[in-house]
């Protein structure tokens, strides 16, 4: 990346919110309500598509998507019981002010809805250091389409090349590969080093607080601006 850093675009749940396995737990169940008894292991390694996206990988494209509708509202209110209690990821927001401090830009890119999306700004309490935000509600196609990171891309203002991307799944890794992003990938959402590695991370870090604690040697610290510094 041979351009200057003037923004940082971060996924959310699972990347800064710790949300994943929630996630997991609260799909199984509304799968169960719908007769599809599916491993946990692999909704888990699911997580981070938009839920179409999720039902098709995990259901497949023959099911009756007539009731995929039931299927999204059932998981919305399991996990929407969580909301009140949702916390954020060590170091995480600290990590977003440490960007802000640094003069960047900071977008969220998240494949929440609205409502949720709105529950995971709560956890975070952080809108002094978010300058946009993007979820669900502004694309057609969710990760690992690009669409997502596009948006953000717009909203901030910037080229790819004068992005980086933090998030926590190969979803987010691929998505940043077709929109042409540097990715920093990080382990908190449960998914393995050499699996993001491979998908195209560029690095790899064991949470938000292990990237904040070597920001000066990360993409970030390398090419952020002297601002704020």
């Amino acid at each position: 990346m041979s351009e200057t850093l003037t923004a940082v675009l971060f996924d959310v749940d699972g990347t800064l919110v710790d949300t994943n396995y929630l996630h997991a737990v609260t799909w199984w169940q509304a799968f169960a309500q719908a007769g599809h008894h599916v491993p946990m292991a692999r909704i888990h390694r699911a997580i981070g598509m938009g839920s179409g996206q999720l039902l098709d990988e995990l259901l497949g494209g023959g099911r009756d998507q007539g009731a995929d509708s039931g299927m999204r509202a059932a998981h919305t209110a399991l996990y929407a019981t969580y909301w009140s209690r949702l916390r954020p990821l060590p170091g995480a927001v600290e990590l977003l002010r440490a960007c802000k401090h640094r003069g960047l830009v900071v977008v969220l890119a998240s494949s929440a809805d609205e409502p949720e999306f709105n529950a995971l700004l709560a956890a975070l309490d952080a809108e002094d250091a978010i300058d946009e935000a993007t979820f669900a509600g502004d694309v057609e196609h969710s990760k690992p389409a690009p669409d997502l990171v596009q948006v953000a891309l717009g909203k901030a203002g910037v080229r790819p090349g004068e992005a980086v991307f933090v998030g926590d799944t190969v979803w987010d890794v691929r998505a940043c590969q077709k929109a042409g992003v540097a990715c920093i990938g990080v382990l908190s959402g449960g998914i393995g080093r050499e699996e993001l590695l491979d998908a195209g991370a560029a690095h790899v870090y064991a949470d938000p607080q292990d990237l904040l604690a070597s920001f000066g040697g990360s993409l970030l610290g390398r090419q952020s601006p002297d601002a704020g510094g």
